[in-house]
């Protein structure tokens, strides 16, 4: 059996506003001897900046007065840590140089030559199988259907072995011919079509 009281109490905590019930709970503020709540937070150490002590008001307050970054610091110290501020502690080097004596250019591409880095290489792209195609052909993009048929006439009557007394090479171009034409009219067939 279920207690009725039980039952209740659950049904008013589930039918409370979703922020009501997942609101956190108050800390408590970490100075001894306090029981106020602690709403603010201090950082514990100068080597533990993100490790919070939450203290109230009044004591957030007195570790504030009492802080001091650099105690314990002989000056060489903390001039040395200003001027790591500077660079948020991360290593640096001169300029054009990385560590172990290496030179930057391995680091960083410098298409325009200006800093001292390495040059992109420059490879040749290989060219769209529709302009190889075209320039076979002798013609330029934005061709019309008549031009390449007027083209492919032309060419397939220059070539055309009987014409060229059973010339290899020209039955060879004849054959290079009959791809351009068969490629670029497929290629505008399905342009059509889409």
């Amino acid at each position: 059996m279920t207690d009725p009281s039980r039952s209740a109490s659950i049904d008013a905590h589930l039918h409370r506003p979703w922020a009501e019930r997942h609101r956190p709970q108050p800390r408590c503020c970490e100075w001894p001897g306090c029981t106020a709540e602690g709403r603010y937070r201090a950082p514990r150490s100068r080597e533990e900046l993100r490790d919070y002590r939450w203290l109230c008001l009044e004591h957030v307050r007195e570790h504030n007065r009492r802080w001091d970054f650099f105690a314990g610091m002989s000056p060489a110290e903390i001039e040395r840590h200003r001027r790591a501020d500077v660079t948020w502690h991360r290593p640096t080097w001169r300029f054009g140089v990385m560590p172990g004596d290496r030179f930057f250019e391995a680091a960083f591409v410098d298409p325009l030559g200006i800093l001292g880095g390495r040059q992109p290489e420059r490879t040749a792209r290989a060219e769209p199988k529709a302009l190889a195609m075209m320039r076979r052909l002798g013609l330029e993009p934005g061709f019309t259907l008549d031009e390449l048929k007027r083209r492919f006439k032309l060419l397939v009557k220059r070539h055309h072995p009987d014409l060229n007394g059973g010339d290899r090479a020209a039955e060879a171009r004849l054959r290079e011919i009959i791809e351009a034409y068969r490629y670029l009219l497929d290629q505008r067939r399905d342009a059509r079509d889409r």
